[in-house]
């Protein structure tokens, strides 16, 4: 049995992912804390199970196995540090960290001290996103030419996120830090290493983040990945366009067509549906099948710095309004 502390509950995936491990038949929630008592405190009621006010007591005394980090962003780096040094495997939600330095800092730790960690990247998971990326390795529409992907919702329009999600202290940023990670990933798993980026951000509910989103990611492959999310935009379908020398492959929630110079199709104008992989099991199964049975972690410190590498320099790119050029 995995016990797993939940450290926060400010991010808005938090009850989810403690349900979660819940339902998992060798997980459970074990502890809480969060830096906002009054929130843990009554998180913990609603679980069942102790609340710490300290997160240094909690690592010393609850008797987990591993954290599940969904605290303020900003924390990232200095919960991580000491989950590792307390040998607690880490379960986290994106970002890793606001910047490189810090995940460095936090990757260092968590090799030392051999600890599982695994960040949450979902979308890596589904059909359709697998089939993309087997359909790209191994030829089928050519050499890849444009990846447009988007994914997007109107939490900020219709007000139900929390107003500290608006905080850039806290967050570190807006659509892109957060929603706009799942394209970021995305675009980075399937084309390799980003040479440049440029960003258009945009604030239309005037809050103190951008709330609108789009960058466009040159790779050293060529290739060009244009990245948007928004957290005003109702009714907009999760969207992945692929574009390559020889076809090209067009997926919207969940629903996938391809059209190339090698698959013949005589109706709906050259267009196949095609059979998709079987999805992948979800982030917190893959995390506990990691930390519990040696399983290989998909989602690790490599993917999760690569992740911040693209955000911060696209929020460089913003900030200087220009197209950076991405050094590692």
């Amino acid at each position: 049995m995995l016990k797993i502390a939940m450290a926060g509950k400010w991010h808005v995936h938090a009850e989810g992912y403690a349900n979660d491990f819940n339902r998992e038949p060798d997980s459970q929630v074990v502890c809480v804390w969060d830096d906002d008592e009054a929130r843990g405190r009554e998180w913990a009621g609603r679980l069942h199970v102790p609340f710490y006010a300290s997160y240094a007591e909690m690592l010393k005394d609850s008797g987990c196995d591993a954290v599940c980090i969904c605290s303020p962003t900003n924390m990232h780096r200095q919960i991580m540090i000491q989950a590792a040094r307390a040998k607690k495997h880490i379960f986290t939600e994106k970002v890793m960290c606001l910047n490189v330095k810090d995940c460095d800092e936090a990757i260092r730790e968590i090799n030392e001290n051999g600890v599982v960690f695994t960040i949450s990247f979902p979308h890596r998971c589904f059909p359709q996103n697998l089939f993309i990326k087997q359909a790209i390795e191994c030829g089928l529409i050519g050499k890849v030419t444009l990846f447009r992907v988007r994914n997007c919702h109107n939490g900020a329009l219709a007000g139900w996120l929390p107003d500290y999600w608006y905080d850039p202290e806290t967050t570190g940023g807006g659509a892109m830090m957060d929603l706009g990670a799942h394209p970021m990933y995305l675009s980075s798993w399937l084309l390799g290493e980003p040479a440049s980026v440029q960003s258009c951000f945009r604030n239309l509910t005037g809050r103190q983040v951008e709330d609108d989103a789009v960058s466009v990611i040159r790779f050293k492959s060529g290739a060009v990945a244009v990245a948007e999310t928004s957290l005003v935009a109702p009714y907009t379908p999760q969207t992945c366009e692929v574009y390559g020398t020889k076809g090209a492959i067009l997926a919207q929630d969940g629903k996938v067509r391809v059209k190339t110079d090698s698959l013949q199709a005589s109706e709906d104008g050259g267009w196949i549906t095609p059979a998709l992989p079987k999805a992948l099991p979800t982030p917190i199964r893959q995390f506990i099948d990691s930390a519990l049975y040696g399983k290989p972690v998909l989602f690790g410190t490599k993917e999760a710095r690569a992740l911040t590498v693209l955000m911060e320099n696209a929020y460089a790119a913003h900030k200087q309004k220009r197209e950076v050029e991405i050094k590692d």
